[in-house]
């Protein structure tokens, strides 16, 4: 690819592999950011919009975008902590996806049953910022060696990874997911604009996969009672019906609570009660 063919473009950073990459391309697909990535190349070029997508490692993003060589990028909330680059990336978004925590762990059938109990003993980790930051908050009593090891502190996604090792956690130095982030660089106003249709297409795919529509007749005279149960995310969307003093009503709900609102709404005289999932939204 001609470097000529990046100027211009708002650098937009991905993760090329790992635990993110493949939610990235799907949320990708969503906010209809078109390309092509021949040959598995790590920088290409949306053909929709001005914007080149360069694949990187996830631990690397948060320093490519808070020196500004990318303006925009998606990685865990741990990786910009760890990177220390939190206070040059502006966070535009949680995404609601790469869920997990960065836990303290011990072998399950060992003596250690508390942080405490690490006291003069050593722990291994990845994440020597993270964990560094967190034993100084420890009394100096429970204060840890970084090295090998009679603990770990790593991340835990489900957990079975943890127990199959025979280890469980002690306790969580912080929970993490993945984010969009921004950087702090001065952006141009086509940049900045395009950032912010970027930020607002994919809170729209979020929003999609996280909430259904609901719609339900109901006599006036239950609305409020109805209203309670499933206010939406702003107000509920109300139409007269054509026999007075019916109403017919549509909302947002979040899928995970669909199925006991729909109970409830059955209870307080709701009908007719259509749930319909959503393929894009703007929120």
């Amino acid at each position: 690819m001609l470097v000529e063919s990046l100027d211009g473009r708002l650098l937009f950073a991905i993760p090329k592999k790992g635990r993110l990459h493949e939610k990235c391309l799907t949320l990708l697909s969503g906010a209809d950011i078109k390309f092509r990535r021949p040959n598995r190349l790590d920088v290409c070029v949306a053909q929709n919009l001005n914007i080149a997508l360069v694949f990187l490692p996830a631990a690397d993003i948060p320093s490519f975008v808070g020196k500004g060589n990318v303006d925009l990028g998606i990685t865990g909330y741990d990786v910009i902590l760890e990177s220390q680059m939190e206070g040059l990336v502006t966070e535009e978004l949680r995404l609601g996806f790469g869920n997990c925590a960065l836990q303290v762990q011990v072998p399950e059938a060992g003596p250690i049953k508390s942080v405490e109990d690490l006291a003069g003993k050593r722990v291994v980790t990845s994440f020597d910022v993270l964990a560094g930051e967190y034993f100084k908050k420890v009394d100096d009593q429970a204060a840890c060696a970084l090295g090998l090891a009679d603990g770990i502190v790593d991340l835990v996604e489900s957990g079975e990874t943890m127990r199959a090792a025979g280890l469980h956690a002690i306790d969580t130095v912080i929970a993490t997911e993945a984010v969009l982030i921004k950087s702090n660089k001065a952006q141009s106003p086509e940049h900045d604009a395009l950032i912010k249709v970027i930020t607002k297409r994919i809170a729209g795919v979020i929003a999609a996969e996280r909430y259904v529509v609901c719609q339900y007749n109901i006599h006036r005279d239950n609305f409020v009672a109805a209203e309670k149960i499933c206010p939406g995310r702003r107000a509920p969307t109300v139409s007269k019906l054509e026999e007075i003093d019916w109403l017919g009503v549509s909302v947002m709900v979040e899928k995970k609570k669909i199925a006991n609102v729909m109970d409830e709404l059955a209870k307080v005289g709701a009908e007719d009660i259509l749930v319909f999932n959503l393929d894009n939204c703007r929120v």
